[in-house]
């Protein structure tokens, strides 16, 4: 499975280590909250809202340069709003894995 990375981030940035920093920080502080809401909403069926969690999650998982993750995600977020949550499942809590490790060691 790929690794998250920060190329994308420092092609963003164009080498301003400043915006890097907040962005990261961004990320630290946002990605734990919107995944426990994603698992709540999961938990309670709400397949809805958790789509709107793995759509607000694309994002991170975009900037951290997980190209093949995205796709997942997006997969996953449509079939969530057909209300099935098994399609994907499993790939996508493998990949909010990857990055909860990689930020803590971030």
């Amino acid at each position: 499975m790929e690794q998250p990375n920060l190329s994308y981030l420092t092609s963003l940035s164009e080498g301003d280590k400043e915006f890097e920093k907040k962005l990261i920080q961004i990320i630290k502080s946002e990605f734990p909250g919107e995944y426990k809401l994603y698992k709540q909403n999961i938990e309670h069926k709400n397949y809805l809202k958790a789509s709107e969690n793995v759509h607000k999650l694309k994002h991170k998982i975009s900037i951290l340069g997980l190209e093949k993750s995205y796709a997942i995600a997006s997969e996953f977020e449509i079939s969530l709003k057909e209300k099935e949550d098994d399609f994907l499942k499993g790939e996508f809590e493998k990949i909010m894995q990857i990055i909860t490790d990689y930020l803590m060691n971030l």
